[in-house]
């Protein structure tokens, strides 16, 4: 069982951007930030539920099915599940609506909720006002076995980070500036010393860089 991140990132190191709205919940750099993954023929077969073989293969498209792989369960900040806009909505389900692409277990640390939400595509969402050592101890008896992700956001993966919990970070670099948001790397200097780096290019102009603890990337 490993500990894995999968974030985009800008050329300066920002995984979001500010000025997000309920309509526009990741903010208006979004799409340039993602571009390549939502392109890719895996993002768009198990987000959208396009079956017809559209998207982009190659580079990117191996890192977004890297990124479904072996999952058993998923820590998540409660702005990643939308919290932050609709916080006295009971009947808020997630940016995902009926058909979260999870499939899994998915711990979303809040205090402001309670309970459990179950979907019929074995997604469920667990809402607990926990660490993150308590919640990576939660998620890895939910996972039974596999692999836990931190999927985010950039706030939420640095506690990860800071208290030596991760075992794989990868980070997809779009060649773009932002200069503005949440900076992965904030507060985080040298917190990749003692691991593995692995970086490689895709078609997009994308850069893959994966600092494992292991071998395995």
């Amino acid at each position: 069982m490993r500990v894995r991140v999968d974030l985009n990132i800008s050329l300066d190191g920002f995984a979001t951007s500010e000025g997000s709205t309920p309509e526009s919940p990741m903010g208006p750099d979004w799409e340039r930030l993602t571009g390549a993954y939502v392109a890719t023929r895996t993002f768009r077969r198990r987000v959208f539920g396009d079956e017809s073989g559209a998207g982009t293969v190659g580079v990117d498209d191996a890192y977004a099915a890297r990124y479904f792989e072996g999952i058993g369960a998923e820590v998540m900040g409660a702005g990643m599940f939308g919290l932050h806009h609709f916080p006295d909505d009971p009947e808020w389900r997630g940016w995902w609506g009926d058909a979260p692409p999870f499939h899994y277990p998915v711990i979303v640390l809040t205090h402001r909720r309670t309970g459990d939400l179950d979907f019929s595509d074995g997604t469920s969402f667990h809402f607990r006002d926990l660490s993150a050592r308590d919640a990576l101890d939660v998620a890895r008896d939910l996972a039974k076995g596999a692999d836990v992700r931190v999927g985010g956001g950039p706030s939420t993966v640095r506690q990860f980070l800071r208290e030596g919990l991760v075992d794989s970070l990868h980070v997809a670099i779009a060649p773009i500036i932002l200069g503005r948001g949440v900076n992965l790397w904030s507060g985080l200097r040298d917190v990749t010393r003692d691991f593995t780096v692995h970086s490689e290019v895709a078609e997009s102009g994308t850069v893959h860089v994966t600092w494992s603890r292991d071998s395995i990337l």
